[in-house]
């Protein structure tokens, strides 16, 4: 049965080492993604995440990273062979193309929804992302408000 994987893409107007540096530096990406982390993403090295709109924390464990062009990681908890990878290239004189893609998911019911959530979610951290490094914006506040209501 052929697998499922979650795709996303996007231009960034920024040099592709500032954008390497945005996924990797946890002071940056506190600005689009994560409230903050352990550490910096490294070969080998397992970190945790936590987000503004969850109580706990995520272990994520640098799979391989090559210095601004490829970041992988695994943040599954330990499901065989789900992978996020993070490819960068440059394109023209001062901007970055990010594509992600993440590992992969049963064609079943339940696959298909989590490699909807997960494209869902991943288009979500590249325009945060490119708010935050074109226009020091961060989408992100707010946002999932409605999900987690106060009493």
């Amino acid at each position: 049965m052929e697998k499922l994987t979650a795709k996303a893409s996007i231009q960034i107007q920024k040099p592709i080492e500032e954008v390497f540096e945005a996924i990797v530096d946890p002071n940056k990406m506190n600005h689009y993604f994560i409230k903050a982390s352990t550490g910096r993403l490294e070969t080998g090295k397992t970190v945790e995440w936590t987000f503004p709109e969850f109580p706990d924390s995520f272990p994520v464990t640098g799979k391989t990273i090559h210095n601004h062009t490829y970041i992988s990681f695994d943040w599954s908890g330990g499901i065989a062979d789900q992978l996020v990878e993070i490819n960068l290239s440059t394109y023209g004189t001062n901007s970055t193309i990010v594509k992600i893609t993440e590992h992969e998911m049963n064609n079943d019911q339940d696959g298909i929804l989590t490699m909807m959530r997960q494209t869902e979610g991943w288009a979500n951290f590249l325009a945060c992302m490119k708010a935050y490094l074109e226009y020091d914006i961060n989408l992100r506040t707010g946002a999932f408000d409605f999900m987690f209501p106060q009493s």
